[in-house]
C-alpha cells in the first residue's frame, strides 16, 4: 500500500550516520543521495518489495519537527534483530523510549518491539512478529 514514508531532519548528516546504521541491521544499504531543484538534500533507503524510507531536510526552510503520535515502525526479521535495531539506535545517538525492548502482547500475539527516538526525535519502532501457526 505504502510507496514511502519521509521524515524530516535538522542535521542531514548525522541522520545519515544514523540511519545508515541502524537499517544496516535489516540489511537495507546506504542511502542514496538526492538534491532537489531546491538544493535541499534527502536521503532515499531502497527496500526489498519497493517501499522506500526518506530523509529529508524541510523544502519550506522551517525547522523540521517530530509528527505528535506517529512512528515509523520497520519490520525485523528476529527477536534477536529486534534488540539490535535498538542497541545500533542507541549507540549511533538514538533515545531508548518506553519499555525496554521485548515481547508483548497484542491483538496479533505474542510480538517483539523496541521503541526509539532518532537525533531528531521522530519516533521510530523495530518490530517482529512471529509466523502465525
Amino acid at each position: 500500500m505504502l510507496f514511502h514514508t519521509m521524515i524530516g531532519s535538522n542535521d542531514i548528516e548525522r541522520s545519515k550516520r544514523f540511519y545508515n546504521a541502524v537499517l544496516g541491521t535489516l540489511g537495507v544499504g546506504e542511502a542514496s543521495l538526492n538534491v532537489t531543484g531546491s538544493g535541499h538534500t534527502r536521503l532515499f533507503y531502497a527496500a526489498k518489495g519497493g517501499t522506500h524510507f526518506v530523509v529529508t531536510q524541510p523544502i519550506n526552510d522551517e525547522p523540521a519537527t517530530v509528527a505528535n503520535g506517529s512512528t515509523v515502525a520497520f519490520s525485523c526479521n528476529s527477536p534477536e534483530q529486534v534488540r539490535q535495531f535498538h542497541d545500533t539506535a542507541v549507540a549511533n545517538g538514538g533515545t531508548s523510549i518506553e519499555d525496554q525492548p521485548g515481547p508483548r502482547d497484542s491483538a496479533m500475539g505474542k510480538i517483539h518491539l523496541a521503541y526509539v527516538r532518532d537525533p531528531d526525535g521522530n519516533k521510530l519502532c523495530g518490530i517482529h512478529i512471529p509466523a502465525q501457526e
